[in-house]
């Protein structure tokens, strides 16, 4: 599920964790930095909820100061964050955010894992995230992760004793860290686990507190910090030609969806651990104190270390071959040793320097990205040893596809050495798609029933490679995917993952279609093949009340890849009316109504993503007023193709066009999420934007942060301000404090039935102080908490009306949400 995006400051830093399928081809200087990491036995594992969570700084310490392995469980996938580079939310931006993840993991030298717990959106306090999530399981998650990482060390990223004061999430994911702490060596405790995995106990258990927990740098400063220890995080790698703390602002720069862009800093800085369990280290430099990170730690291990460590010692820059009889011999070494767990860890980790240092060249391509079950597939291999080592090619073993070649090709020194093979995918392979997401489930909790799988960032693909290689005399096994290239005539070779796609999908254009009056609509289902030769027919299931014409389509495809696009007419009934259709095609006896779906951007590899095809439909009860919309894109939303579901006319307006005249046509203008945030010419441009207001115009702002405005002043018409002040609980009760108001009246009549299904939330960062000439409408609170009256602010301002919104439209209207239309179309209504 990946394809290579060449970003040389990644492969320089660290070359054994893999970019893409492509081979890597490390340095002699990353040789060495692979050595020094294969002398240390000890482990380090942080805990937060979020992706972007994660404090890199300390990572990127753990795993290139100290070399130490250093894991980062996230306990959710951040589903529920908003996408600043596309329209993808929910399970699709949690797709995007996993890869960011293990960019970040990449760039500072981690490991990425994580639990079934889905990011169902901000929340208040630990008792609501933990009613949501299911907590039994997400704790298993917990002390399974801990139980096969078997991390000396953990470090939370969040105060387990603060709950209430920051993300609910935030406090569970450390809540939960303290409570597994206790429960990983006991074999009662999730006792299933037992049968792929063992107890462990950690040694420490710390908090990652700073200034920022203790309100102010003043009051840290006087703060009693005997129980702390701390970390200058800011020293300088003179073999890679970064700080530390260049290489965490690179990593925290991965998390582009949710703009965390880093600039990278040089000089001393210091980070804090505060102890929670365990004995606190008596040496402030030491966090493993009394843990031996020797090979001394294993039995058997003191012989593989007397041979390592004068590796590392003895390792010729100019020529890192000459360490490779040494290191067969330390691998061999290593397959003796009893205890499973380093002995696995260090073989890989061997393995690969061992290959790198031989310059050992190993590929698999196919002649196609995609394929389906039952069609042949062609592949090419390239071996190839740049070193005067003695390597021979055993043997070649593809066992999911039957291939099994005993070749027995020694591979002579910078010799290209090719093979061609050709084999059909079976009938019984899973689709390449993230395993997650294989089943439905609930707003808390991804369905996940295989433990083996529970944590793993990705989907192991099923087709590896096994490469069988004789070096200095002992057998090696070398494990590849299949990947297919190409040539791109600007970026040169490009890489993509080799994927297994359905013989047939189906796609609807729109994830809801809303019917504003009982007219007919064209639903167009485009038809894809995954190979050649196909032929069906293709009919769409929908609910009572709801007419469809024709009842099918026949269907014929003949190229691979070929799609063919059928309209069929649904016309809804007269009374509001929702639920969903689903494409089904059949073809041979079998049906097939799932969705391929591919995530590409330029900063992840490559994704595909296969989910059933449906859409939902909704008979909506709607007027409307005015029809020439104005939208100004911000964050990323899908508020524009929302609106013209509903029949408006949507201009996507570009902000440097902006001026008195340009804006003179629109009936309204949107602004959409956090545009105040991060389209920077609006600072030059909103003076045009309210002047249009008072010229007659409408003016609807959605949602913006407090922070990072890029207007300090003159946000509205009137003076407001912006808070953090949401409001969670979708169902929370909405009070009318202006009932009679128009834009509750017309020309739709809004009900508490029009706030009834809403998804995540009721809205995010409201105003908590306005002027006078602002009339708030509506009100709602979380449980617990004080009436929050800044939802929905609506002022006139000359001849037109300026409307500040926090309510989540941009979630509400992919949901198919019939009162948030309404509403937004009395918005876009008023004064007409």
């Amino acid at each position: 599920m990946r394809k290579l995006l060449f970003v040389p400051y990644i492969v320089l830093l660290f070359p054994f964790i893999i970019w893409s399928q492509q081979p890597e081809k490390p340095n002699s200087a990353e040789i060495h930095l692979a050595i020094k990491k294969l002398n240390f036995l000890g482990s380090v594992l942080y805990v937060a909820a979020h992706p972007d969570d994660e404090n890199t700084r300390l990572i990127s310490y753990m795993s290139n100061h100290l070399k130490a392995r250093t894991g980062y469980l996230s306990l959710t996938r951040g589903d529920g964050g908003q996408n600043l580079v596309g329209p993808e939310i929910r399970e699709l931006l949690g797709v995007i955010r996993t890869q960011e993840l293990l960019a970040a993991r990449r760039t500072d030298g981690g490991e990425q894992l994580f639990t079934r717990a889905n990011d169902f959106g901000y929340s208040k306090h630990p008792d609501e995230t933990l009613s949501i999530w299911n907590k039994k399981e997400v704790l298993s998650d917990v002390v399974w992760a801990i139980r096969n990482f078997r991390p000396d060390i953990i470090i939370n990223r969040f105060d387990h004793k603060t709950p209430g004061s920051t993300h609910g999430h935030h406090t569970s994911s450390a809540m939960l860290s303290v409570e597994a702490f206790d429960l990983t060596n006991d074999k009662s405790i999730y006792p299933e686990q037992l049968k792929f995995t063992n107890t462990w106990q950690p040694k420490r258990l710390f908090f990652n507190t700073s200034w920022w927990f203790y309100g102010s740098r003043e009051n840290f400063e006087k703060a009693d910090k005997s129980s702390l220890l701390k970390f200058n995080t800011g020293i300088y790698y003179p073999e890679l030609g970064l700080s530390n703390s260049e290489i965490a602002s690179l990593s925290r720069s991965q998390h582009k969806s949710q703009g965390f862009g880093s600039t990278g800093t040089r000089g001393n800085q210091d980070e804090y651990i505060q102890i929670i369990k365990g004995e606190l280290p008596k040496d402030n430099s030491d966090l493993f104190e009394g843990i031996d990170t020797s090979w001394n730690r294993v039995k058997g291990g003191q012989a593989i270390g007397e041979i390592l460590y004068q590796v590392e010692k003895d390792f010729d820059f100019r020529n890192p071959s000459k360490s490779i009889p040494q290191l067969v011999r330390a691998y061999q070494l290593i397959q003796g040793l009893e205890d499973t767990h380093w002995k696995i860890i260090k073989s890989k980790e061997i393995k690969e320097i061992i290959s790198a240092a031989a310059g050992l060249y190993l590929e698999v391509v196919a002649d196609t990205p995609t394929t389906t079950k039952g069609s042949t597939i062609n592949l090419s291999i390239e071996a190839i040893n740049r070193s005067t080592s003695k390597v021979t090619l055993q043997s070649i073993d593809i066992d999911a596809i039957n291939i099994h070649e005993l070749t027995k090709k020694e591979l002579t020194d910078n010799t290209k050495n090719e093979l061609k093979f050709t084999s059909m995918i079976p009938d019984d392979f899973e689709y390449t798609t993230p395993y997650w997401l294989n089943k439905k489930g609930s707003l808390g909790m991804y369905d996940v029933k295989d433990q083996t799988l529970i944590g793993k960032p990705e989907t192991d693909h099923k087709i590896k490679v096994l490469f069988t290689l004789s070096i200095e005399g002992t057998s090696i096994p070398f494990t590849r995917d299949i990947v297919y290239k190409k040539n791109d005539p600007v970026k040169g070779e490009m890489y993509q993952p080799f994927e297994i796609i359905p013989r047939i999908s189906a796609s609807l254009k729109d994830k809801v279609i809303i019917y504003d009056t009982e007219a007919s609509k064209q639903i167009p289902v485009t038809i894809k093949s995954g190979k050649e030769n196909i032929t069906g027919t293709v009919k769409l299931e929908h609910p009572k009340g709801w007419s469809i014409a024709p009842d099918q389509f026949d269907i014929t495809l003949t190229q691979k890849g070929e799609e063919k696009t059928v309209i069929f007419t649904l016309t809804p009934p007269s009374d509001q009316s929702e639920g969903y259709i689903k494409p089904v095609v059949t073809s041979n006896g079998i049906e097939y109504s799932n969705e391929v779906i591919t995530v590409d951007y330029d900063h992840i590899p490559f994704q595909t993503v296969v989910l059933p095809a449906e859409t939902k439909i909704v008979r909506l009860d709607i007027k409307k007023k005015g029809q020439n919309i104005g939208y100004i894109k911000g964050a990323g939303d899908i508020v524009p193709e929302s609106l013209r579901q509903i029949g408006y006319q949507v201009s996507i307006i570009d902000p440097e066009s902006i001026s008195t005249e340009s804006l003179k046509s629109f009936d309204a203008i949107v602004m959409g999420i956090r545009a105040y945030n991060t389209v920077e010419e609006l600072k030059f441009k909103q003076q045009y934007l309210l002047d249009y207001v008072k010229n007659g115009g409408n003016l609807v702002v959605q949602y913006n942060t407090n922070r990072r405005l890029k207007i300090s002043e003159n946000l509205g018409p009137y003076p407001l301000k912006l808070s953090r002040d949401r409001v969670t609980d979708e169902n929370a009760t909405i009070t009318f404090l202006s009932p009679e108001h128009a834009v509750l009246s017309s020309p739709n009549k809004i009900t508490a039935q029009d706030f009834e299904g809403w998804v995540q939330e009721r809205g995010l960062y409201f105003p908590n102080e306005w002027s006078e000439e602002y009339t708030p409408i509506l009100a709602a609170n979380d449980k617990g908490e004080s009436e929050k009256k800044g939802a929905l602010l609506v002022a006139q301002h000359g001849k037109g009306y300026y409307v500040y919104t926090g309510l989540s439209f941009f979630r509400e209207f992919p949901a198919g949400v019939s009162g948030a239309y309404r509403l937004f179309a009395n918005l876009l209504s008023l004064g007409k």
